[in-house]
């Protein structure tokens, strides 16, 4: 499938066209940092499972008496050069991927907010290796476009989309930043644990407000502190050992943001403190996590002496 058949005319496809191909270009080369994921995604795509079920918290992707045990090994191998998974979990060919977050939570919280996705345009800003765009498969979107600029994340979605085959589901090597091309495009876009990397998050809320169409629906959720006043964290260096961390906000500061970005009917879901059950190292991710970003004598502080990250959801819609 080629996305750009299902957008609106609204759509700057030229532009689209351009960016797409110049980032392709580059995801294309012959250096040893592209091959190291494009090569086991090619190798991957070769296996078509016949068995694919998305409705539960773990993405199955083909049952384990559909390969031999050699062929098993093999993809294990493909498999496991996508190393650290951050978002699952998935079950491919009966190998299990425990990744780092578990995502089926976050997806649990989200689902009940979520508008009819059947029949819609959905964009999933930051897509990761596209656990979430599997997950909303089977509510029968007509496209759900994964915007993923890293390579990783990029071939790690194309290797499991290749075996999983579901319809409908597209990604890109696109931004946040490239929403400005696509005016009134989406019914729903998802911005899952990106706002807090974005230098002028309002204005990253109005490019999103720009790409929705009339009446769309935007589900953000953010890395957090606790309270509720509105106002938000700017760390000196790190938050919980992350760079690259600009405002870390409260739920009532994020509803805001929405409302100065034009947003309403702007409602804050669902909060909960962050822990170590739900983002811990793996046998898929053996490098730090949650409980080594904790200050050790006091988990009510990160190690830069932060208040400890929560998480907050938040729903808001474009006017009619």
């Amino acid at each position: 499938m080629d996305y750009l058949d299902y957008l609106p005319a609204s759509a700057d496809t030229d532009a689209i066209v351009k960016e797409r191909c110049k980032r392709l270009a580059w995801a294309n080369q012959d250096k040893k940092g592209f091959l190291r994921y494009r090569t086991p995604a090619m190798q991957l795509t070769q296996y078509q499972a016949a068995h694919v079920d998305c409705s539960g918290d773990t993405v199955i992707i083909g049952d384990s008496e559909e390969i031999s045990d050699l062929d098993r090994h093999i993809i294990r191998n493909h498999l496991k050069a996508f190393m650290p998974w951050r978002k699952g979990p998935f079950s491919v060919f009966g190998i299990d991927i425990d990744a780092e977050w578990r995502s089926e939570k976050k997806w649990q919280r989200v689902s009940p907010a979520l508008p009819d996705l059947s029949g819609k345009i959905i964009a999933d800003i930051g897509c990761n290796n596209g656990y979430y765009m599997f997950r909303m498969a089977p509510a029968l979107p007509e496209l759900v476009l994964g915007f993923e600029p890293s390579i990783q994340h990029y071939y790690c979605f194309k290797a499991l989309h290749g075996m999983a085959g579901c319809p409908g589901l597209d990604i890109d090597l696109l931004g946040v930043e490239h929403l400005s091309l696509f005016k009134s495009c989406f019914d729903v876009v998802f911005l899952m644990g990106v706002i807090y990397h974005r230098p002028s998050p309002v204005d990253t809320l109005r490019d999103i407000l720009c790409a929705l169409k009339p009446d769309g629906t935007l589900i953000v959720e953010s890395q957090a502190i606790p309270g509720d006043d509105p106002m938000a964290l700017f760390p000196t260096d790190t938050y919980a050992k992350v760079p690259g961390t600009y405002f870390v906000p409260t739920g009532a500061c994020l509803c805001n943001w929405m409302k100065k970005a034009g947003f309403i009917d702007i409602s804050l879901f669902c909060r909960h403190p962050m822990s170590g059950a739900e983002q811990r190292r793996t046998d898929w991710m053996v490098f730090e996590s949650y409980d080594d970003f904790i200050a050790p004598e006091n988990p009510g502080l990160t190690v830069e002496g932060y208040p400890a990250p929560w998480r907050i959801f938040v729903k808001g819609r474009k006017k009619a």
